[in-house]
């Protein structure tokens, strides 16, 4: 279905009238707008639909400003305190926390339900799969990007949380460019070694360029249970742009990447791109510069599923 941000937001903005997200019959005021970006299949249920649409909006909620993220999520009910019957509670709820007037607040509001309807359809349309319902999250996430190696390589150490109990397992995903755009990746381009956490269940080629990876762990989790992987990943090719573009909520990513001398003439930070504008060299981001060993460090919060982050270079 080919979502539209203008429906997304029509159909948010009649959500949140009388009890919201606790309105007694929810699957008749969640449309097919909604129904897409929660993945809600049709037959489901109002308890499994109410699931979904309150993990996906309190996913979606996550980057934007503290001001909005509360008005927002009192807007609909999910503020655990403004769980008001009646949407015009909510409303002066969130006015005397914000010490604002409610005409104020109610702008605050439609502000972001814009942004949410935005970052919902972004993610929709990513080359990325669409953020699926949430069973868990990546809580911290550090990659040690290598190029000055004879094949680069990056460790990843994760740390996630279940958000739902018996996660067996974790699906990952690595996209690979090549300089050669003639070329497609091929699955033999990309190693994997699993240092601790878990074992390789499977490995695909999910599209031209991405390898889909999933991970079994030792033991499945239980709700709130967090749990630590290691993995390396090797490819034989010299990427012109490193990003993580999640799945999945990331609460905390940081990247170290450690270039090969001389140094790269022209590197850039990319906060929240479009996955495609990763790749496009006319998409500009701030200027970073490397240190003494030749090293970037960056980090981020709250990213959002379906944008990227990270660092692309362009060499001497």
């Amino acid at each position: 279905m080919n979502v539209r941000v203008l429906d997304v937001v029509g159909e948010l903005k009649q959500l949140r009238r009388g009890r919201g997200i606790a309105a007694p019959q929810l699957g008749q005021r969640v449309g097919p707008a909604l129904r897409a970006v929660c993945e809600i299949s049709e037959g489901e249920d109002a308890a499994a639909i109410r699931r979904k649409v309150s993990e996906r909006l309190q996913g979606l909620v996550a980057p934007l400003p503290d001001d909005l993220r509360t008005a927002v999520l009192a807007a609909f009910g999910l503020h655990d305190q403004a769980r008001n019957q009646f949407y015009r509670e909510r409303v002066r709820w969130v006015a005397v926390e914000l010490d604002r007037d409610d005409r104020t607040i109610r702008r605050r509001i439609d502000q972001g339900i814009e942004q949410v309807a935005e970052l919902a359809v972004a993610a929709e349309r990513s080359a990325e799969p669409a953020h699926p319902s949430r069973r868990w999250h990546t809580e911290y996430l550090r990659v040690t990007l290598a190029l000055d190696q004879p094949v680069p390589e990056a460790f990843e150490f994760r740390r996630v949380v279940a958000d739902a109990d018996d996660i067996a397992e974790l699906d990952l995903a690595l996209t690979l460019t090549t300089p050669d755009a003639r070329r497609s990746v091929a699955e033999t381009d990309l190693q994997v070694d699993v240092f601790h956490g878990g074992s390789l269940s499977e490995r695909v080629m999910e599209s031209s360029d991405r390898v889909g990876l999933a991970l079994r762990l030792p033991s499945p989790l239980r709700r709130g249970e967090r749990h630590e992987i290691a993995l390396r990943f090797r490819a034989a090719l010299r990427y012109p742009h490193y990003v993580c573009v999640p799945r999945h909520p990331v609460e905390h990513f940081e990247l170290h990447v450690r270039f090969a001398r001389p140094s790269p003439a022209d590197i850039v930070l990319l906060d929240k791109v479009f996955q495609d504008d990763a790749r496009n060299p006319a998409a500009r981001g701030p200027a970073l510069s490397p240190d003494e060993s030749g090293e970037v460090h960056v980090d981020f919060r709250q990213l959002a599923p379906g944008f990227a982050y990270g660092v692309r270079w362009r060499a001497t």
